[in-house]
């Protein structure tokens, strides 16, 4: 009865190694795109950043909105396809927050304080910018970023891949 009991086992346990092996003809399902929820590890100026991307319009609406679980190294990166004059604001942010205006060539050219709640816009002077990194406030400072730090743009091209985006039609190649 013993022998049975143990033999019966055995050939369940083979059975269901044979399914498990790399011979099995199970069909690969390719990754879903990463959303706008997802972080990527992206440097600026010698330091590493988790960036969620914001590339679609709604993406870009909706921004930090409501958002109080930002962690002190996280910020969200505003990506256009196009350098241009920015502006931004903190309606319905309850996040005290520092934006950085970089250059197409992923150098940092300003950066702003901005407050909770508040309805004016943030500015940058120049029109050649395209993108926009909103930290907590005072992470610029006490990352002691100056402008000229430089954002890691083969970085932020191989997470814009990862959302399901072309990098090369926002001016970025990996």
């Amino acid at each position: 009865m013993i022998r049975s009991l143990v033999a019966a086992l055995c050939l369940l346990f083979g059975l269901g190694l044979a399914g498990c092996g790399a011979g099995s003809h199970a069909p690969t399902v390719e990754a879903a795109p990463k959303t706008v929820a997802d972080f990527f590890t992206i440097d600026v100026g010698g330091h590493p950043v988790h960036m969620q991307l914001a590339v679609s319009e709604p993406e870009m609406e909706h921004g930090l909105m409501e958002r109080r679980d930002l962690g002190h190294d996280e910020g969200m990166i505003f990506v256009y396809d196009t350098p241009r004059q920015m502006t931004f604001w903190m309606r319905n942010t309850p996040t005290p927050l520092d934006i950085g205006y970089f250059t197409p060539d992923g150098k940092l050219a300003e950066t702003y304080s901005m407050f909770p709640f508040d309805d004016r816009t943030i500015a940058s002077r120049s029109s050649e910018i395209q993108f926009a990194l909103e930290m907590n406030q005072g992470w610029y400072n006490g990352s002691n970023l100056r402008s000229g730090a430089q954002l890691d743009l083969k970085a932020l091209a191989a997470a814009l891949a990862a959302r399901g985006f072309d990098p090369t039609k926002f001016g970025v190649s990996p």
